[in-house]
Formats: C-alpha cells, structure tokens, sequence
C-alpha cells in the first residue's frame, strides 16, 4: 500500500515568499541604518531664516482744525519720505485724504504744500494716487502718504516650543540649540541692512575715483609713497617718556 504526498497549496506558497521577502529586508535594514532627523534644525539660520517681503513704507501728517499747511517738522518728514520714494520704492505713491469733516480745509491747504514737496524732491505728478476716507467722529484727521518696498524679515521671535531646562523628555540632554536662539540676531540684521536686495546678490561694482587714482599711480611711478608724505611713528606724541 504506498502512501500520496500531497503538493503544498496556494496558502504554503504565499507564506514562503512572506518569510523569503522578510528575510531579505532584515538583511537589508541591517546594512543601512535609517537617519534620525532632529525636531528642528540645529543652524540658527535655518530655523530663523531671513526672508525678503512686500512691506509699506508710511508717514502720517497730523491736520488740525483750524490750522493751515506744514508744519516744521511735517514738512521734513515728507521731504525725507519723498527722497526715499526715488531710492527703494515698488510703486507709487497713494495719498489718502480725508473728507467729510471739520479740518477738509486744513487737509487741503496741507495737501497742496504736500504736492509741491513731492515735486521739488523729484515725484512726477503722474505717480501720485489719491484717495479719500471719512475719519471718525472723534479721531484726528491725518493725511496718510505710503509707498510699496522691498523689506527683509525674520520670526516671530519669543516662540518656546520646549522647556530650557531638563524634562522627562530624553532630547533635552542632548545639549542642542533652543528654538529662540539667534533669533533677535537675526531680526536685527534684517531690519539694519540697506538694501534687501544685498541678501540674495551682491551690488555691481562702479568704476573708480579717477582723480585720487591718478594721484596715487603719479606718485608709484616717482618711487614716492602713493599714500603721501611719511611724517614719523612718534608724531604726535603728547609727551617723551619712554625716551
């Protein structure tokens, strides 16, 4: 009497290559070890970056009731808002004007000497947009002047995301970076740079200052010192000790 082996069937099969493909990904995991990112980036410039951005760039002229033009002060903050227009503006300027009030004749004698400002400082006439608002019962009206500009930023500083001291939180020992850290920094540098625009590319380089140039090369070809006459070490000296 012989005994049949039964052939395996299509369930023994899909468990053999389930082991097969596991094996394989064990072997493999144990080749290549799998990155641990960190929460946040550990370079300050990377977790605060610096960032260029549309902003506005405003004066506000105060009008009184019963008073008429600029005043000292008013008119050179418009003449320095104007002079700023020409060196870092995106568009042009908006005017918003107040109406409907006590103080539209005020707005309008200052208005006209705001036009003539802008003009003298070198803003076409066809740069210049008006608008009117209605101020409120209570408020001072104000003759609002803005323009459109490129401003680098940086933030929102003051952002804890975990405690500065140890917690039950094992990354705490690893003595990385805080969040905030060297976001002041670089607030400051963006808010003191000039031109954003340094930021991304450098400037062009312009030519030279011929005549100082000329100087200098005269003197290098006599064997003269370019930077000019040589007066001593001791020059200047408020007293002779050490002699």
């Amino acid at each position: 009497m012989t005994t049949s082996k039964k052939a395996p069937g299509r369930h023994s099969r899909t468990v053999l290559q389930l082991l097969a493909v596991s094996s394989v990904a064990a072997t493999l995991a144990g080749c290549y070890q799998t990155p641990v990112t960190a929460e946040y980036p550990v370079d300050y410039r990377q977790r605060h970056p610096i960032v260029l951005r549309e902003g506005v760039q405003s004066v506000e002229v105060m009008v009184g009731r019963n008073r008429g033009g600029l005043t000292p002060s008013q008119r050179a903050d418009v003449l320095s808002f104007a002079q700023a227009w020409g060196r870092e503006s995106g568009s042009g300027v908006i005017i918003e004007l107040p109406r409907g009030g006590p103080s539209d004749r005020a707005a309008a004698d200052a208005m006209r000497e705001i036009r003539s400002t802008l003009a003298a400082a070198g803003v076409p006439s066809n740069a210049i947009y008006l608008r009117h608002y209605r101020p409120g019962r209570f408020a001072l009206a104000s003759i609002k002047l803005n323009y459109s500009k490129l401003v680098a930023d940086a933030g929102p500083c003051g952002q804890w995301p975990r405690d500065l001291g140890p917690s039950i939180n094992s990354r705490s020992f690893e003595n990385q970076p805080y969040w905030n850290l060297g976001c002041a920094t670089q607030r400051n540098l963006a808010a003191m740079v000039d031109n954003p625009t340094d930021l991304i590319q450098p400037r062009g380089e312009v030519p030279p200052y011929a005549p100082r140039r000329t100087v200098v090369m005269n003197r290098w070809t006599k064997g003269e010192n370019p930077s000019g006459t040589y007066i001593g070490y001791d020059t200047g000296k408020i007293s002779d000790l050490g002699k």
